[in-house]
């Protein structure tokens, strides 16, 4: 196939100072794109600022002969994600590829939590991307052009004791990108989610490190090139990524069992769920409505 290249677009990325948004910025850059490169320098729970790691990368991409701009704001701020999308009209007219990036980690169990540390991891990866998207899409929906790939994690779609905050966040992505899909639809603005597995900062002191050595960020950045391209022609997809491992990730629904009205009961659920969760034929939605359909109008 056709080499993909980003000639003549323009990709905002956030958390772009080092790892897996570092490894994105430095592969799009090299393929043609010009990019703004947010990050706010802050340490891996989100304290502090510091404005050399955005200017590192930007220097990287511009040694190899690369176009590229920093950025420091902070987008867990609707008014530091409308200043960094504006930044990229500012600097080079528009936005085409938009990459939702940053993230922070505070553990700990739920039970020993901070409510304020469930609500920072929450307003930097959610809302976060959630605030850079809705900032972009008037401008991509003005040019009928716009690539999205928001980034959620296993710990997400699968769980991991100890990231309740992290794994909500991330998996509320999935449904962000479930409704953005249909917006954007009609404005050729395809949404599309990357669950990366790299060994960066966040993962080298988990107990699976030595075993993804081989996951280095630049190998995710390879589908997420892809899903920020024009190649790219689908939306709503969930791609797992790492080490050369590729797998498209699926919300399912079983068949289920329809019961007659008059028997629904507690005990009715409780002796039919070998059926109900019988995982055979089962099948994705598309929307919520196509999910109500196959409930309510069986067959």
């Amino acid at each position: 196939m056709n080499p993909i290249r980003f000639d003549n677009r323009v990709a905002v990325i956030t958390g772009a100072g080092g790892g897996l948004g570092r490894a994105h910025a430095l592969l799009l850059a090299a393929r043609g794109a010009r990019v703004v490169v947010n990050d706010l320098g802050g340490t891996l729970n989100g304290v502090g600022g510091d404005s050399a790691a955005a200017d590192k990368v930007v220097a990287e991409i511009k040694a190899a002969g690369g176009e590229a701009t920093p950025n420091y704001d902070n987008i867990a701020s609707p008014e530091g994600a409308r200043h960094l999308i504006q930044a990229a009209i500012d600097t080079y007219g528009r936005i085409d590829v938009l990459i939702n990036n940053a993230g922070i980690l505070r553990d700990k169990s739920l039970a020993k939590m901070d409510p304020a540390d469930f609500a920072s991891v929450v307003a930097v990866h959610l809302m976060g991307s959630a605030y850079c998207t809705q900032a972009a899409l008037g401008h991509m929906q003005g040019q009928a052009y716009g690539r999205i790939v928001m980034t959620t994690s296993a710990a997400g779609l699968y769980g991991n004791f100890g990231q309740t905050n992290y794994g909500a966040a991330k998996l509320g992505l999935v449904g962000l990108m479930n409704s953005l899909k249909l917006e954007g639809k009609k404005y050729n603005i395809l949404v599309n989610t990357v669950a990366p597995v790299a060994l960066t900062r966040m993962t080298e002191d988990l107990p699976f490190a030595a075993m993804i050595k081989e996951a280095s960020p630049e190998r995710v950045s390879a589908a997420v090139a892809f899903l920020a391209s024009e190649a790219c022609d689908f939306s709503g997809e969930v791609v797992a990524a790492g080490a050369g491992y590729f797998a498209r990730v699926q919300i399912m629904e079983s068949q289920g069992v329809h019961l007659v009205l008059a028997d629904v009961s507690p005990e009715a659920v409780a002796a039919n769920w070998g059926k109900i969760a019988d995982m055979a034929g089962a099948r994705p939605f598309d929307s919520a409505g196509a999910a109500l359909a196959g409930a309510f109008l069986p067959g």
